[in-house]
């Protein structure tokens, strides 16, 4: 356990609304170790941003949990107010989807950034807190002169870096990224992915990074797990996920990406899923997925696989996948 930043073991959140009850994540189990870049990829209402609020230590007040979530073998969701308070923010920090409604009209980009700084008191004189917002506009990109500036003087690309700038403002070990490049145009992504790649390198950085789009995760990451209905029906890493993808729904999503290449795209097949995803007040019985499965079979509608590893680092949530090797 010492060599994980993050354990989760069995994390379950349901939701109570007055017409039901519903699961969000379900039985989940996660380890992610010191300066690793794990991606969450998953259709919307698939429990990705649930589970990065849960380990943020934000919970709704209907939501109800079981299980564990350890932050350097600290439980988070036990603790008290005070204490999740010093963590969340100072060694746990999150970057968010949308960087327009995420940073205040009110405040310039300097105190923007530098209000974990504020928060948590990590200066001794005003001249070190302006000096440390001019370090971290500089670290990503951005220019000291444009601290005095307000959020809606920038674009969209730039608003994200000075989202990430607050983000890495108090030094922090862990930082949970939201699809933080969804909300941007593809030429933007694309920079703003070099740059969380490089400040990783360079600040030693352990990230989640959630996406709904392989195709973004598919560098930054070292591992990406592939959610549906709340549960990780496959887990391996980046290289070994696209070149050997074993679940019928990371098939799918794969076969969704778009190819540069004309002729390339010109022999891919397509992998339309059939119906829609099933609401999570009325989740299928069995293998939650069977419904728009093409390889189901009677037996898929039994029992809910487990996640299980069927080659080395590469485990997946489907019966009809074989063990290859140990």
């Amino acid at each position: 356990m010492n060599d994980k930043i993050f354990n989760i073991d069995g994390l379950s959140i349901d939701f109570r609304t007055p017409t039901g009850t519903f699961s969000a994540v379900d039985n989940l189990t996660l380890a992610i170790g010191y300066d690793e870049a794990v991606g969450i990829i998953g259709e919307s209402g698939c429990g990705k941003s649930t589970l990065a609020y849960a380990m943020m230590g934000h919970l709704a007040p209907n939501a109800v949990f079981r299980g564990s979530i350890a932050f350097k073998g600290e439980e988070i969701l036990a603790m008290e107010t005070d204490a999740l308070q010093r963590i969340r923010g100072n060694r746990i920090a999150m970057v968010f989807q949308d960087p327009y409604s995420s940073l205040n009209p009110r405040m310039t980009v300097g105190d923007i950034v530098a209000e974990p700084i504020d928060v948590h008191k990590l200066y001794q004189s005003k001249k070190e807190r302006n000096n440390r917002v001019a370090e971290l506009l500089d670290l990503v990109g951005l220019s000291s002169e444009q601290a005095t500036r307000y959020a809606h003087e920038f674009s969209g690309g730039q608003r994200q870096r000075i989202g990430i700038a607050r983000a890495l403002a108090s030094r922090p070990e862990f930082i949970v990224c939201d699809e933080p490049v969804s909300a941007l145009d593809v030429s933007i992504q694309a920079q703003v992915i070099n740059m969380l790649e490089d400040l990783q390198a360079r600040l030693g950085l352990t990230y989640l990074f959630i996406a709904h789009d392989l195709s973004v995760v598919k560098h930054i990451s070292n591992r990406i797990a592939v959610m549906y209905l709340g549960r990780i029906v496959e887990m391996a890493s980046s290289v070994d996920l696209h070149r050997n993808p074993l679940h019928p729904y990371t098939r799918s999503l794969l076969s969704a990406v778009p190819v540069p290449d004309p002729d390339k795209a010109r022999e891919l097949k397509r992998i339309i899923l059939k119906g829609d995803v099933p609401s999570p007040l009325k989740v299928p019985s069995g293998c939650a997925f069977r419904t728009r499965c093409p390889d189901a079979i009677p037996a898929c509608a039994d029992s809910c696989p487990l996640l299980r590893e069927v080659s080395p680092g590469h485990s997946v949530s489907c019966i009809r996948i074989p063990v290859t090797g140990a």
